[in-house]
């Protein structure tokens, strides 16, 4: 049985925009209506796993691999069809020889990662940091970010997240009793012929709107997933103003610190005056070295943040694996050495370039992402086929998903639809896009850039 999402509990901030079709919303009750009337309490599931969007039948599973063409290009998912660099892997395979490395670490962190983390990020924080107090390893991103939460939300607390939001945000909130509260960054002026990142901008007053006495929590994610926006330092400060006015926790995502283009200037925002006593900043091993299935990140604070963000995660996973830390810990040590930022930057410009040059050659819109590996196709100058055989899990979903199942089955490339990124009622503004992820080798994405000129018989005025 496939479980579709119900709407997804939390405040939404209204704009104006165009009705987004409800046939997933009424099929999504029918199914759970019919599911609780054939099960008994015993296996009745608890709601926050419809309100966290958990049952869903979501956006990765439509555009697995399995459920596409042998030839299809995945585009779609954020994952590096390469390894990570050799002496990062070498790190690893020393540590499994030694025997410390293959038992238990401490709930902090082991002592080697703690201390890179300090002697790499003490710079860029520009202030001194307590290996004990100030910093904690997490299985990943994702399970450091859930121990926020589990730490700091009580049942009702808001938590404000930008559109389009990285989708695990939701259940994380959900999951902990926070109520979800959607600010929609606006996208670029359909008149504007060439677009950036940094054209997908803040409506501050929507978002001083948007907080509540029960507002507990902003999240920020610099550089943005999927929208690959920079926050200027403008953009930051006005949200430090309303955090301070308003004494508000901020979950500082910045697992792409490292994937920064064009001399844009990636600002931490803890470092703005006033902000590190109520910032958490979220790191990832995985995003910096490639290595994303090793599940290695971490949390920066203030023991004030640090400490109950332990005492939750001591409870959820007890310590994260041993000698991938290790590893971790021995990319911190050597990048800087090895020049290794430097160089992974101007590689994934080189990807990105590919991809450009072939929506530049359809004659396309697209928004050129500042930082990621994510850049996002504008598909309002292209057609949809009539009566095309749209599976049943396309239907009732928005443009954005017929539009990518098309180009899958017809082109052979993947992406991902960026209404998923959207709650229901916003859901409009993500499907005029979506998402390719070029962390991949420059022959996968040479090959897809070759077949999406293909795209061009789907396009409302083809070029002359």
């Amino acid at each position: 049985m496939r479980y579709l999402a119900l709407p997804p509990l939390g405040r939404v901030l209204a704009i104006a925009h165009s009705p987004r079709p409800r046939s997933l919303a009424l099929s999504s009750h029918r199914a759970m209506a019919a599911m609780s009337t054939a099960t008994n309490k015993a296996t009745t599931f608890a709601t926050r796993l419809t309100t966290g969007r958990a049952l869903a039948l979501d956006v990765w599973s439509i555009f697995n691999q399995l459920n596409l063409p042998a030839d299809c290009i995945n585009l779609g998912q954020g994952y590096m069809n390469f390894p990570p660099p050799q002496w990062v892997r070498d790190a690893a395979s020393e540590a499994l020889s030694t025997v410390a490395a293959n038992h238990y670490s401490h709930p902090r962190g082991r002592p080697r990662l703690r201390e890179a983390i300090k002697s790499f990020y003490e710079p860029l924080f520009s202030r001194s940091l307590d290996v004990n107090s100030e910093i904690l390893v997490s299985s990943g991103a994702n399970e450091g970010q859930y121990s926020v939460f589990t730490a700091f939300l009580n049942p009702g607390d808001e938590v404000i997240m930008f559109e389009p939001f990285f989708d695990q945000y939701l259940p994380s909130v959900t999951f902990n009793g926070g109520v979800p509260v959607y600010v929609p960054l606006h996208p670029p002026a359909a008149d504007k012929a060439k677009t950036t990142s940094d054209d997908w901008t803040i409506d501050f007053s929507e978002l001083r709107k948007a907080i509540t006495p029960r507002t507990k929590m902003i999240i920020i994610n610099t550089p943005h997933n999927p929208v690959g926006k920079v926050f200027t330092r403008q953009e930051l400060e006005g949200i430090a103003e309303l955090a301070e006015e308003f004494d508000l926790l901020i979950m500082s995502d910045e697992v792409y610190e490292a994937l920064v283009f064009d001399d844009k200037e990636h600002v931490r925002f803890a470092t703005l005056p006033r902000m590190w006593e109520r910032t958490v900043t979220v790191g990832s091993a995985g995003k910096m070295f490639a290595a994303t299935g090793w599940r290695v990140g971490w949390l920066i604070g203030p023991e004030s943040i640090i400490g109950p963000s332990l005492a939750a995660q001591t409870r959820i996973i007890f310590c994260t694996n041993s000698p991938l830390q290790e590893a971790a810990a021995a990319g911190l040590e050597q990048a800087n050495a090895r020049n290794y930022f430097v160089q992974d930057v101007a590689a994934y410009a080189e990807r990105r370039q590919v991809l450009v040059d072939a929506f530049d050659k359809l004659g396309v819109k697209y928004t050129l992402p500042e930082g990621t590996y994510f850049i996002l196709l504008d598909i309002s100058a292209f057609n949809l086929p009539e009566e095309y055989p749209y599976p049943e899990t396309v239907q009732g979903r928005g443009r954005d998903f017929k539009f990518g199942w098309v180009m899958a089955q017809e082109i052979g490339v993947s992406a991902i639809p960026v209404s998923e990124f959207y709650c229901e009622e916003h859901g409009s503004i993500g499907e005029q896009y979506i998402r390719f992820a070029f962390c991949k080798d420059l022959d996968t994405l040479r090959k897809a850039a070759e077949k999406l000129q293909s795209l061009s018989r789907f396009l409302k005025q083809r070029p002359a």
